[in-house]
């Protein structure tokens, strides 16, 4: 019988530690995954399916699992998309936010998990990240001031087409354009409105810009979407202006050639989602990343 009693201990002694070590095991860890997730502010934009598309193409290439899902222009939205990636374990987070501000909210559900991120395009206000991969901006900003100055000889009225309000692509758009345009006798921004990095909103916003200011010469609109829905206005009421986007997508380029725009400040948003893939997985591998990685410009004429 003692005998018997101390068999019974043993097994139970031993079933409690394999207990305690499979219970440790079957915790959710991230070490050795090779899925990094990717939040995009909208795929209802051709610049962001370019990025999706340069994304999907380097993970491939390095046998690495991406999963993109789409924020539809919701911070809400983002934040459940941030939530559902960490619950599916991913080791890096990359995203593009909606809102520069309303981001670190989303961030710090990867943080709290120690998952490292990394900002594409829109930097985040007010919460660290490993590494943030954008075009400048404000030099992107200038460049467009500085073309339009130069058709114009120096003297123009303008309308300024802006993207989001919070989005850190807007402020630092304006930025340089603002920096270029602003305190010149001979220059003035006769209209600066919002329309959301939207293309029917830019036809809408420029429809109404028409009607209230119809003296102008040029639009500055901050992404391509709202330059052709602007251009798309104009023609509908017969005015004949320069028009300068932002991002160079395909349909601006092809805008710019048929000679209905201007020119576009192009940005290479597959090599931002290239790199962004590149740089999740030096943090995967516990290598060092710059912190800020910036992405060239150039400006698109025909």
């Amino acid at each position: 019988m003692k005998k018997i009693i101390k068999v019974l201990s043993t097994i139970l002694a031993l079933t409690l530690v394999f207990g305690t070590f499979t219970g440790c095991s079957s915790k959710t860890t991230n070490e050795g995954s090779k899925k990094i997730g990717m939040v995009i502010s909208t795929l209802n934009n051709p610049f962001f399916v370019s990025m999706k598309e340069g994304a999907e193409k380097k993970a491939k290439e390095l046998g690495y699992e991406v999963v993109i899902l789409d924020s539809q222009n919701d911070a809400s939205k983002e934040r459940s998309n941030v939530e559902d990636l960490v619950q599916q374990g991913i080791s890096v987070l990359i995203i593009n936010p909606t809102d520069s501000d309303a981001v670190a909210n989303s961030i710090n559900v990867a943080k709290e998990k120690n998952i490292p991120v990394i900002t594409v395009d829109r930097g985040a206000n007010g919460v660290e990240v490993a590494c943030h991969i954008a075009s400048d901006n404000v030099a992107g900003g200038k460049l467009a001031a500085e073309f339009i100055l130069e058709k114009l000889g120096g003297k123009a009225k303008i309308v300024e087409l802006q993207g989001i309000p919070g989005a850190s692509a807007t402020r630092d758009r304006g930025k340089g354009f603002h920096e270029v345009v602003d305190n010149k006798a001979d220059v003035k921004v006769v209209a600066s409105q919002s329309a959301d990095f939207d293309r029917q909103k830019g036809l809408n916003v420029m429809e109404n810009i028409i009607q209230a200011t119809p003296d102008f010469d040029a639009v500055f609109a901050h992404n391509d979407e709202m330059a052709l829905g602007a251009i798309k206005a104009l023609k509908t009421a017969n005015k004949n202006v320069i028009v300068v986007g932002f991002d160079g997508t395909p349909d601006a380029v092809t805008a710019v050639n048929n000679g209905e725009m201007a020119a576009t400040i192009a940005q290479q948003p597959d090599l931002m989602g290239s790199l962004a893939i590149e740089n999740a997985v030096k943090l995967m591998k516990g290598e060092s990343v710059e912190k800020q990685i910036p992405v060239d410009l150039k400006v698109i004429k025909k």
